[in-house]
């Protein structure tokens, strides 16, 4: 079943780095906005990095300092890791994590686009991170830890990688209350990052299990319904070719956004995700040193 979740997820995914959803596109913008992102953010780094496919703002959260190394998982277009980039300057490193090959070659176009040299990119899970243990001062994510069946092993592989008093700084989803059973069984809902999230308490436990401390999990109060702005948005022709008319996506039968930019319309139009949902921003940091037990006394 794991498999299968992380196929559709890799496969609808695809879809969206091939489509031509930017920050050209007023919706697009709209959804990144809604989430935290300035203008003056989004005119900072390539329109194509931004997809519409954040619940958050991560970097505005990160306290990212010069001279750091961050790793981003789910990099998608490279949105986050290029605001990363220039908090931690020319001495650091934004690392950018995504198992979709389409999404990190539109990554590699962008840095390129951008000039940017202190940027890479992997291809990898994030519950499989190809870095060093005690290697990175900070680890975020934009609504992806969602995505992934087993969330233990992403959190004991965020502390793997973390140096001593590193940190974690998410945007994501989680759950308040329970889903109804036709969105908790929904593949649509779980690529689109509703049905894959966890109860909020369960993630502070699980994050507590890896051995994080000072976990705080908070809600942003965003509205989840920010996703359907992105309607009518070009998800395969440009607007330039809309008007030209030359491609037969851009015809007036033809879909005009994403396939997971169309689940998600659909799953907010029949229900009232936010009762159940919420964008939250989720904090912890591995404890400075580690801690040995002898016996039922655990001291630092």
């Amino acid at each position: 079943m794991a498999e299968k979740i992380l196929q559709a997820v890799r496969s609808k995914y695809a879809a969206v780095a091939n489509s031509t959803l930017s920050s050209e596109h007023e919706g697009v913008k709209a959804i990144a906005e809604a989430f935290g992102y300035s203008e003056q953010e989004l005119t900072s780094i390539p329109a194509d990095a931004n997809m519409g496919l954040s619940c958050g703002n991560p970097t505005a959260i990160a306290s990212l300092r010069s001279g750091e190394v961050v790793v981003d998982l789910g990099s998608g277009g490279g949105l986050d890791v290029f605001l990363a980039a220039k908090q931690v300057g020319p001495n650091g490193k934004a690392i950018g994590i995504d198992m979709t090959p389409e999404m990190i070659e539109r990554a590699r176009v962008n840095a390129q686009k951008g000039s940017y040299t202190n940027v890479e990119f992997h291809l990898a899970t994030i519950d499989h991170l190809p870095l060093a243990d005690a290697s990175v001062n900070c680890v975020i994510s934009n609504c992806v830890i969602n995505l992934v069946p087993d969330k233990p092993a992403v959190f004991r592989e965020i502390a793997r990688v973390l140096k001593p008093g590193g940190r974690l700084a998410a945007s994501d989803i989680a759950l308040k209350l329970d889903l109804p059973e036709a969105v908790a069984q929904s593949m649509a809902a779980y690529v689109g990052c509703i049905a894959g999230a966890i109860r909020i308490e369960d993630y502070a436990k699980q994050l507590k299990d890896a051995g994080f401390e000072h976990v705080q999990i908070v809600e942003s109060k965003t509205d989840l319904n920010a996703y359907r702005k992105v309607e009518n948005q070009a998800g395969c022709c440009s607007p330039a070719m809309q008007e030209s008319q030359t491609s037969a996506c851009c015809s007036p039968n033809a879909v005009h956004s994403s396939p997971v930019h169309e689940d998600l319309k659909a799953l907010l139009s029949a229900y009232d995700v936010n009762s159940a949902a919420a964008s939250v921003k989720v904090y912890a940091v591995k404890p400075a040193q580690s801690r040995t037990c002898s016996g039922s006394n655990c001291c630092s």
